[in-house]
Order: C-alpha cells, then sequence, then structure tokens
C-alpha cells in the first residue's frame, strides 16, 4: 500500500452521519466515507507462481484452472485498437474482464497504436493500476470509474485524482442522478477542493433499465440542468452502454445497437449544449466539445463503412469514444453473435472428469461428472445451450491447445462445485476419440468470460504461437502467470 494513500477510515473531517433516504443529499451531509486499502487485497505473488508453475504442462495442473492464451489476447487487442483508428475515434479499455496489468498494457498499446484511457467496475481496480506503475510511466492517462459515484467513495476517489493528477492524468465520475451531484459539492465545499469533478452522464437506452436516464426523460433533462449550472462539475460527455446488444446475431443487428448508442448520447449531447447556451453567465465549468462513449464488445466488432459513415455524420462537432472489454478473451455469448470465431476466444477452463453414467442422459445417451461447477463457470446463459462447451481434451490425439475442436459434449447443469457434462446431439454416437474418462482433463469454454473469470486467484497463461516440443500440442505449457485484483 503507498504510504501517501489517504486514511479515511479515521479522517478528522469526515461526517459520521448515515444517509436518511433518496433526497437525504439536500441536507448537505455527507455519509461516512470508506475505502479498501490496498495491503488488504492479499493477492498471490506473481514471481512464486511463475516459479511453482511456469514450464509445466496442463495436465499438470489442478482443476478447476483457468487458463489464458496469450497469443489470441495480443491479436484480439491490436485488432480493437486498429477498429477505433478506421473509426477515427478514441478508444477506452475496460479492464474489468481480466483485471491485471497484464491484460492492461496490452489493451492500451500493440505497436504503433495505442490508447490512454481506461475505464474501472472497482476502486480497489483503479488503485491496482496505479500500483502497477501504469500511471506513473505514462501508459494511462485518463481513467473512468464507470459506476455511478456513491457518496461513500468520493474521499476515496478524491485521493485518487490527486495521484493521478500528480503525473498528469485524469479520473473522470459517472452520474445519473441529482443527488450524487449535491454529494460531490458538498464534498468540495467541506474539503476545499477546488477542481471542479470531471463526469460522464449515463445514458440509459430507452427501455434497457441498466445505469442513466432516457436522453428524452424529464429527469434526464433536470440532471443535466443541475450539472451545467454547478461549479463543483464539468461535464466531460456522455456515456452509453448497449449491453443488450450481446443478443445481436449478424453484423447488421450489432450495427443497428451502435446507431441506437450514437443516438442516443448525441440527443444527450444536444440538449446540454442548448441548456449551456442559455446559461452563458453562470459559473458553469462545463466546456465544449463533448466525448460521446459508446460501445460494447459486439458493437465494437461491428465495423463497416456503412457504419462509419453514419457515424460520422451524426457527431456533430462532438468527439467519438468507443469502449469495451470482453473482447481480449471472448466466450460463447461473443460467437453466439457472429462477429466473431472461434479463433478469438482467448480463454478456456480445465476441468476433470470425476464420474461417467452410461445411459442416464436424454434417449438413453451418456453423462459424465466434472470438477467445474456453478463457481468455476458461472451460471450465466446465452444463446447457446447449456454453461460451457467442450473444446479440448488435454493430451488427446488431435485435439490441442491450437485448436478448437467440439467435442460432442456440452455442461448442461451445473451445481456449485460440480458440472454434468451432457451430449450436444444425444443421438449421435460417441466417437472414440471423444469417449471420456475419469482422469481426462477437458478444456470448456464457457457462456461470460468476465464472470468465470472472476472466481480464479490466478490465470495460468499459455501461447499457441510458441514452438512445443516433439510430440506436444502448441500452447500445452505454461510460459506466465497472471494475477488478477480482487475486491472493491
Amino acid at each position: 500500500m503507498r504510504a501517501d494513500r489517504l486514511d479515511l477510515a479515521n479522517h478528522p473531517r469526515v461526517s459520521k452521519q448515515p444517509l436518511d433516504g433518496p433526497s437525504s443529499m439536500s441536507s448537505r451531509a455527507l455519509p461516512t466515507q470508506t475505502r479498501t486499502p490496498l495491503s488488504f487485497a492479499n493477492l498471490p505473488n506473481k514471481q512464486d507462481l511463475c516459479n511453482a508453475f511456469v514450464g509445466k504442462h496442463l495436465s499438470e495442473l489442478r482443476t478447476p484452472a483457468f487458463v489464458v492464451d496469450r497469443a489470441i489476447v495480443v491479436r484480439n487487442c491490436a485488432a480493437m485498437l486498429e477498429s477505433a483508428q478506421k473509426w477515427g475515434a478514441k478508444f477506452r479499455a475496460h479492464v474489468k474482464t481480466h483485471k491485471t496489468s497484464e491484460g492492461a498494457r496490452m489493451q492500451l498499446v500493440s505497436g504503433d497504436r495505442e490508447a490512454h484511457a481506461v475505464v474501472v467496475s472497482t476502486l480497489m481496480e483503479a488503485w491496482q493500476l496505479v500500483d502497477a506503475g501504469l500511471v506513473s510511466d505514462g501508459t494511462i492517462k485518463d481513467l473512468l470509474y464507470g459506476l455511478p459515484v456513491s457518496p461513500t467513495k468520493i474521499a476515496d476517489l478524491d485521493e485518487l485524482s490527486k495521484q493521478m493528477k500528480a503525473h498528469g492524468a485524469a479520473v473522470r465520475l459517472m452520474v445519473d442522478n441529482i443527488d450524487q451531484v449535491r454529494a460531490l459539492e458538498t464534498y468540495n465545499a467541506q474539503f476545499n477542493r477546488a477542481d471542479p469533478w470531471s463526469v460522464f452522464v449515463k445514458v440509459d437506452l430507452v427501455g434497457h433499465k441498466r445505469a442513466g436516464l432516457p436522453h428524452a426523460s424529464a429527469g434526464f433533462r433536470a440532471l443535466v440542468e443541475t450539472l451545467v449550472a454547478s461549479p463543483s462539475i464539468s461535464i466531460f460527455g456522455f456515456y452509453c452502454h448497449a449491453g443488450h446488444s450481446y443478443a445481436s446475431k449478424n453484423l447488421d443487428e450489432a450495427s443497428s445497437f451502435l446507431s441506437g448508442e450514437v443516438e442516443s448520447v448525441l440527443a444527450a449531447a444536444v440538449l446540454a449544449r442548448s441548456i449551456l447556451q442559455s446559461q452563458i453567465n453562470s459559473d458553469s465549468k462545463t466546456t465544449l466539445p463533448f466525448v460521446l462513449s459508446v460501445g460494447s464488445t459486439p458493437t465494437a466488432h461491428a465495423f463497416s463503412a456503412t457504419a462509419l459513415e453514419k457515424l460520422v455524420s451524426l457527431l456533430d462537432g462532438n468527439v467519438l469514444e468507443l469502449h469495451a472489454g470482453n473482447y481480449p478473451f471472448c466466450d460463447l455469448q461473443q460467437l453466439a453473435t457472429g462477429l466473431i470465431s472461434a479463433d478469438h476466444v482467448a480463454q478456456r477452463v480445465l476441468a476433470a472428469v470425476i464420474s461417467y453414467y452410461p445411459g442416464r442422459g436424454e434417449d438413453g445417451s451418456d453423462e459424465a461428472m466434472c470438477d467445474a461447477g456453478g463457481i468455476a463457470m458461472s451460471k450465466d446463459i446465452g444463446p447457446w445451450s447449456g454453461y460451457g462447451d467442450v473444446v479440448g481434451i488435454v493430451g488427446r490425439t488431435g485435439v490441442g491447445r491450437s485448436r478448437w475442436k467440439a467435442c460432442g459434449w456440452r455442461l448442461g447443469r451445473v451445481s456449485q462445485e460440480h458440472g454434468i457434462l451432457v451430449r450436444k446431439n444425444s443421438k449421435e454416437p460417441i466417437a472414440e476419440e471423444e469417449r471420456l474418462r475419469l482422469g481426462d482433463v477437458l478444456e470448456i469454454v464457457g457462456q461470460h468470460a468476465c464472470m468465470i473469470a472472476a472466481a480464479y486467484p490466478w490465470y495460468y497463461v499459455v501461447d499457441s504461437e510458441d514452438t512445443a516440443a516433439e510430440g506436444e500440442e502448441v500452447g500445452g505449457r505454461v510460459v506466465d502467470v497472471w494475477v488478477p485484483w480482487k475486491g472493491w
């Protein structure tokens, strides 16, 4: 933990008065400020893990285990930076999927292409990026805390802002509620913070009901009016996330979701500009142009000349920013969109076969049990059936890390620590190379990489572009270990 980190728990000027309800900020009382010290993260030591596991074959790893193919991550990250460049857009990398310094660097730097902006989903992610040196070395110059700001975390965000400012970097917040604005104003007055908070206003796509407000709602207009009038706030831009774009089945559908995002943030920007112009003599800290931040992994993959032409026509002098986070790893949900291929999927879970049940399944088909269940694979589902597809059997002839080979098995049911493997086609006979034996180590690609990765204390890293010893599959040995950040 950094010695100059603010001790919020013992800060003498932080109010201990609790919040009373939705309108509590009107009383100008801050709730107790909270923090999660880095020293409490208690992460495993990377060097110790590398000493223990680098060089080991996948068959030697305790299951369940999370495996990442570094070569695929590098390609995916390079392709995303290239797409942003083709769009003429800035890029903001979401680090919530992998939660690692190694992954963040790959997202931001690829050859002569680079970006310097990130979005985090937890304050632990933000502080770990600082602690890893990505801010001090100039890799990260702009960090967005991607949840609507909690009044209990403002002091921690202020300290984060001070440390990043010392390196010429900025912290930005997300707002979607007037009481968040009042809390920030109260904090600035109570602690004599002179700098206005730079914020993205979260725009909710109509009917989506995640964070944010619909741009055409009365509540959104009131929020923007409050922000523009506040001397404690500077509107940096408008942010939209089409999470429902995971339902895309093709490029046209993804492009439609992307257009909807752009149209929503643009309408918000037009409204804000008109309000700003009407308050020209106010103490507003907001300036133009606005940054319009849109994206998700499906919509970020929806590049086409037609889509680009439409985007440019919509910008109206604002700056386009693309954000995405799942793309370094990818998963079955992304495959189902039709916008990526199996070659883009960089993560797999290793699970051992621990029992076998001949004739127990549908129409008399076989079933088996493995040691990866709901925690190891998550319980997220998607357009593809089940909780994961078996794509390889470690060490089995013809099935290896170097390629995706569907084995006719999927993870059909899960309990906490075990899963039931079922046949994809119950009437199809089992080929000899697909027959499961107790002790076989399976490679399973799950539905949602972000949720799956969160269960693992470290990731075993392989590289499918490495050379392999004679008789071994490519990428079958550990070349690195990544330690993801845990906690909030």
